[in-house]
């Protein structure tokens, strides 16, 4: 088991950068593959971005990438989503996402474990 825990969201003007964080507990997080997902309102979970474990591969979705950066630091237990040039198409609950594949993908059902969620709003 493992558990996922995230934190960083908050209300940002469009153009402005946010850092999400997700601090896991539980089993060893450098042998889980991390995610990050979005859901805005009336819509379907999202991918946003994946790093395999250790971070050696990294994947985004189109319309995040050159904005959004995936890191993980293995000593801390903790992912993160920097998120630069903002959107107001970029408000969504963000969560978090732990898979016991190494590289899984954008698929929601490949992931194990997901946080409870936070709120990114992007005001224009």
């Amino acid at each position: 088991q493992v558990q996922l825990v995230e934190s960083g969201g908050g209300l940002v003007q469009a153009g402005g950068s946010l850092r999400l964080s997700c601090a896991a507990s539980g089993r060893t997080f450098s042998s889980y593959a991390m995610g990050w997902f979005r859901q805005a309102p009336g819509k379907g979970r999202e991918f946003v971005a994946v790093s395999s474990t250790y971070g050696g591969r990294i994947n985004y979705a189109g319309s995040v990438e050159g904005r959004f950066t995936i890191s993980r630091d293995n000593a801390k237990s903790t992912v993160y989503l920097q998120m630069n040039s903002l959107k107001p198409e970029d408000t969504a609950v963000y969560y978090c996402a732990a898979s016991t594949s190494p590289l899984p993908g954008s698929w929601s059902a490949g992931y194990d474990y997901w946080g409870q969620g936070t709120q990114v709003t992007v005001s224009s």
